[in-house]
């Protein structure tokens, strides 16, 4: 008895091969915002605790604004970007963004736009892909985060610098 033993390129002669690869990186988070988005939610009810003007709808306003902050902090926590095969995926608590197709992925800048993105830091970078699209995301190792997309898509042009 004999045993064959294929090569991939013997299966495939004319595709790419290329590493199956899953990897998860948190969000990194900016907690000077989170400090931020607690005082602008607080603040206007520090006057009514001073002159002790507790009554059933400042409880029910403070309960309501708690319950809106548990949730932005939640999205905070939660904000992950998975690279799976060729596709980012973007998680944001139980919210999921459109996944990117990474070989169609042009360049990533580090950005400084305040612009609403599934970024809880403003240490962000900019995916551009696509025809016009544009992503702003913060993972908490960019370098190695981009290190990782580069691998699968070497033509993108990385303007990181370490």
């Amino acid at each position: 008895m004999t045993l064959t033993v294929y090569d991939k390129s013997d299966i495939l002669p004319n595709r790419k091969i290329k590493a199956i690869m899953k990897k998860k990186y948190p969000s990194k988070i900016s907690y000077g915002l989170l400090s931020f988005i607690f005082f602008v939610f607080y603040a206007p009810i520090i006057p009514s605790f001073l002159r002790a003007e507790i009554n059933s709808e400042i409880i029910g306003f403070i309960a309501f604004e708690s319950f809106v902050f548990a949730l932005i902090v939640f999205l905070f926590l939660k904000t992950e970007y998975v690279i799976d095969k060729t596709q980012l995926v973007i998680k944001c608590g139980f919210f999921s963004y459109k996944s990117i197709d990474i070989e169609k992925t042009k360049e990533i800048s580090k950005t400084k736009s305040i612009q609403s993105s599934p970024a809880p830091s403003f240490d962000r970078i900019e995916i551009k892909y696509g025809k016009f699209d544009e992503m702003i995301i913060s993972p908490q190792n960019k370098f190695s985060f981009v290190k990782d997309l580069v691998k699968i898509n070497p033509s993108i042009k990385n303007n990181l610098s370490e």
